[in-house]
């Protein structure tokens, strides 16, 4: 299965405009944003576990991010609420599922196969730093290595940000809104701008709140290549 698998082109996808897609696990549904492969994927997705619903133990062979975006989110490691973001490296294994129901934002087969960092961050309960060169704009650092780099961006209203994203970039719009290009993203919409891109964002009138990914693109062939031989 190839859903907007073609990574040297800009791509928005305003998630809540999507149709909820059975998952093979009863409870679980899906709205894919991007995928490369069958059930192992190269895969970046909204999740939505009813109230009751449980995954099977399993082992993420290669990796799975996720930001909790409405809900609770459990495993056997604790509950997490909405604004939590999850780092489970490759080779990590949980038994996900949700008492009274939760929706997330899923990444897999996106890591660096030799990461073994655990990240588990409430994000509500930590402040954010001004931002050095743009007036109105907040960061909060998420996780940091020699391969990407992730963080919330928190706007005031009509603030505006540039991005020269040689390595690319990827973002989740989780309040408010953003202008970027020809495009108004609002609440749960998604962009992905290619290798040698510029991403130039400006918030609306009740400023943003953006989950932003930079730097991981430049190894998707290497990622695509491990699905196939997982």
């Amino acid at each position: 299965m190839k859903i907007a698998a073609d990574f040297s082109k800009r791509v928005v996808v305003h998630s809540d405009s999507l149709e909820w897609v059975k998952s093979p696990m009863k409870g679980v549904d899906r709205r894919a944003l991007d995928r490369v492969g069958d059930e192992v994927a190269r895969a970046t997705t909204i999740v939505r576990y009813a109230p009751g619903s449980i995954f099977s133990p399993h082992v993420h062979t290669g990796g799975e991010e996720f930001f909790v975006l409405d809900g609770v989110f459990q495993d056997e490691h604790g509950d997490f609420p909405a604004g939590s973001y999850i780092r489970n490296p490759p080779q990590s294994k949980h038994k996900p599922g949700s008492e009274k129901g939760c929706i997330i934002f899923v990444k897999l087969w996106q890591y660096q196969p030799t990461d073994r960092t655990h990240i588990r961050i409430q994000t509500n309960s930590i402040g954010c730093v001004s931002h050095k060169e743009f007036d109105g704009v907040c960061v909060t650092p998420l996780y940091k290595d020699s391969f990407e780099e992730v963080s919330l961006l928190h706007f005031e209203a009509d603030a505006e940000m540039v991005i020269e994203a040689k390595a690319g970039a990827e973002l989740l719009v989780l309040e408010g809104s953003l202008n970027e290009q020809e495009d108004t993203l609002v609440k749960n919409s998604w962009l992905r701008t290619p290798i040698n891109s510029s991403v130039k964002m400006k918030a609306g009138k009740n400023g943003a709140k953006v989950w932003l990914k930079t730097g991981h693109l430049l190894d998707v062939e290497n990622q695509i290549s491990r699905v196939k031989n997982a």
